[in-house]
């Protein structure tokens, strides 16, 4: 009975803790849409098509940082760097490097295509907007977590 209390509480917390990531990066996400509207100063054109570009690259771009270099970080994590085999530690450094080709692929289709509905300046704005906004949160959560 005791280890069953254990375990759901256990899942509760999880879920719990998993729920509030989710609506953390909801909030994260709806302030970095209102910086880049913000800062790029789109035409009502230019957003309808820029969204939909920028929104399936953004989910695209987190399935492969955060899907799949997750498993390979985790797969060293559980088994220990003293654990894996030399081949095991090539077929890593393989899904690593696939894993990056398909980002830099995913990144140039994103590219051509906002060219393709807004200005070469505003693409190199954006980027710069969204490093500033990065920097920006990146500093905010230093500050939170020092109070």
């Amino acid at each position: 009975m005791k280890k069953i209390l254990i375990v759901m509480i256990l899942i509760v917390a999880n879920f719990s803790f998993a729920q509030g990531f989710k609506e953390k990066k909801e909030k994260i996400k709806a302030l970095k849409v209102a910086y880049i509207t913000e800062k790029l100063d789109f035409t009502t054109d230019e957003a309808q098509k820029f969204w939909p570009i920028y929104n399936t690259f953004d989910e695209k771009q987190f399935e492969i940082r955060h899907n799949k270099m997750k498993a390979i970080i985790k797969k060293i994590e559980e088994g220990g760097m003293e654990n894996i085999s030399e081949k095991e530690a090539q077929n890593l450094i393989s899904q690593m490097e696939n894993s990056e080709d398909e980002l830099h692929n995913l990144k140039k289709k994103f590219m051509q295509d906002l060219q393709k509905v807004i200005p070469a300046k505003k693409i190199i704005l954006l980027k710069k907007t969204e490093e500033e906004f990065n920097r920006k949160l990146l500093r905010e959560f230093k500050e939170r977590k020092k109070n």
